[in-house]
């Protein structure tokens, strides 16, 4: 069978700061072609739609497959599954990735017989054993997917995610992703899920609080098989299990691979296993992100990040002590005044870190969606890019725009432009000697992406997809049922012992 994947265009902040490859869908790409599929990807990152069309024409594919990581990027997919099915009826169309999983029969009523199933979960697996009971079986079967006529069984975690080495081979035009001032950089992943339980965040909902890594064997492997000189570590959290950064880091000098690095962790991870990132400092780890998210404790409280501001404030210090550049993700809140950004931006000046704001955002997945989404001031899902404020605004709504867009601009000021061309000149001209124009463009893209009145007229477009709140009129906590998309381990047994089966998913994962 000839497959089409496709991993849609650009959110608003990768338009400066990164393009990342599409690791997932790599992932998938190279299950279904061990399955004995022809495969064809195309990431609408770095093409245009136009490009989109000219090859399914060229191809004439089967099947075509979505990722769908993002609610931002939902109506996109969905005109270009309406427009492929009126092109070529036959073709089987699928959609998958983390949003997906959490809205599947929302997605199916807006694309009015486009869309023939949503995938649910991790995609390795599933996807091969989809294609391979086209056209006639009944897809509710299996485990994850969801048609028009209903929901199969709950999707199943992988045993392990080691046989599903990325298809790099597949992704063309690769010397476009960058992340910073890592440039040209491919990205790789040692861990899967996230065994906390932030309010705002989805990516353990998705997993169901499981964590797993990979062998050190495997993933240097996949590493040495990277050509690209920089690599971006994908973990939502980057070596929980000290020894697992370690044996990682060993086999890499016993193989004598040398690359840049970039990772993201928890300000307590850096702190409890330090002799991990000090170690990886010598073997090119060069940025750090780190979620710090609020600056005082009652909103860390909140939020639920079971980590102190004075846990994290040593955690800056501890990898400015290493020498290793941090990224700093504070979570804007709408009920923010001007005093409030004021404090922030003066915070922001004052450290050597670079200060990056995300706008409070209730998505599909997180408590905060049962919790807060019955205040939404627009389901529009194009403003659900943590860039726009989708919930009331203390400020006015221009005003509040104008506001983060000037706490914004310290990055621009202390870390783009004029200020990192001074530090970075030859690594810049070295960059254009290579063809590399990825960086060079970041510096000076700020003003055309982050506009306030850009952002505030964005809520004033005409909407043809409208996102779905919660139903009900009381904003209660939300039941796990409601939350998870992979059942959490603990339930997977019980329901095993229940039935006589012993899942096999639950060998080798940590739990919380």
């Amino acid at each position: 069978m000839k497959v089409f994947l496709v991993h849609p265009s650009c959110l608003m902040y990768s338009e400066i700061y990164l393009r990342l490859e599409p690791l997932g869908l790599e992932r998938v790409a190279q299950a279904v072609r061990a399955a004995g599929h022809e495969v064809h990807l195309l990431d609408l990152q770095v093409f245009h739609p136009t490009d989109y069309f000219r090859e399914i024409h060229h191809v004439q594919p089967q099947a075509i497959g979505f990722c769908l990581n993002y609610l931002a990027n939902v109506p996109e997919v969905l005109e270009l599954a309406k427009a492929t099915k009126r092109y070529l009826p036959q073709c089987f169309i699928f959609v998958g990735g983390h949003s997906a999983s959490f809205i599947a029969p929302e997605l199916l009523r807006h694309a009015h017989g486009a869309i023939d199933c949503i995938v649910r979960g991790e995609g390795e697996a599933i996807t091969p054993q989809l294609l391979e009971a086209l056209p006639d079986a009944n897809l509710t079967t299996l485990p994850g997917i969801v048609t028009a006529d209903g929901m199969g069984p709950p999707p199943v975690l992988l045993d392990s995610f080691e046989p599903y080495l990325p298809a790099r081979d597949l992704v063309r035009k690769r010397h476009k992703y960058f992340i910073g001032l890592l440039d040209p950089c491919a990205s790789i992943e040692f861990a899967r899920g996230c065994p906390w339980d932030c309010t705002f965040c989805s990516a353990w909902t998705f997993y169901g609080r499981s964590y797993r890594m990979s062998s050190p064997e495997s993933a240097v492997a996949d590493l040495a098989r990277i050509q690209e000189p920089n690599v971006f570590i994908v973990d939502d959290v980057t070596f929980i299990h000290p020894e697992h950064g370690m044996a990682i880091g060993r086999e890499i000098e016993r193989q004598n691979i040398r690359k840049q690095y970039y990772l993201e962790t928890r300000c307590d991870v850096l702190l409890r296993n330090r002799e991990v990132f000090a170690y990886w400092k010598r073997l090119g780890l060069t940025y750090m992100f780190l979620g710090l998210e609020a600056l005082d404790e009652e909103t860390l409280r909140l939020h639920r990040k079971r980590v102190t501001s004075h846990e994290n404030f040593q955690a800056l210090e501890v990898a400015r002590q290493l020498g290793i550049m941090v990224a700093i993700n504070l979570i804007a809140d709408p009920d923010w005044d001007e005093a409030q950004f004021r404090l922030v931006r003066e915070w922001a000046t004052s450290v050597p870190e670079i200060v990056h704001l995300t706008v409070n955002t209730p998505y599909p997945g997180t408590e905060t969606w049962h919790t807060e989404a019955r205040q939404l001031t627009t389901r529009d899902y194009r403003l659900f890019d943590v860039q726009h404020a989708v919930l009331p605004t203390k400020l006015p709504l221009r005003t509040f725009y104008e506001e983060l867009v000037k706490t914004q601009a310290v990055l621009n000021r202390k870390h783009l432009g004029f200020a990192a061309l001074r530090y970075t000149c030859a690594i810049a001209m070295r960059y254009l000697l290579q063809g590399q124009t990825n960086f060079l463009r970041m510096l000076w893209k700020f003003n055309q992406v982050y506009n306030p009145e850009r952002q505030y007229q964005d809520h004033f477009r005409d909407v043809s997809y409208m996102l779905h709140p919660p139903q009900g009129r009381e904003a209660v906590p939300p039941k796990s049922a409601d939350l998870y998309v992979h059942l959490p381990i603990a339930v997977q047994r019980r329901a095993a012992r229940a039935t006589g089966n012993t899942p096999a998913s639950s060998q080798g994962q940590g739990e919380a």
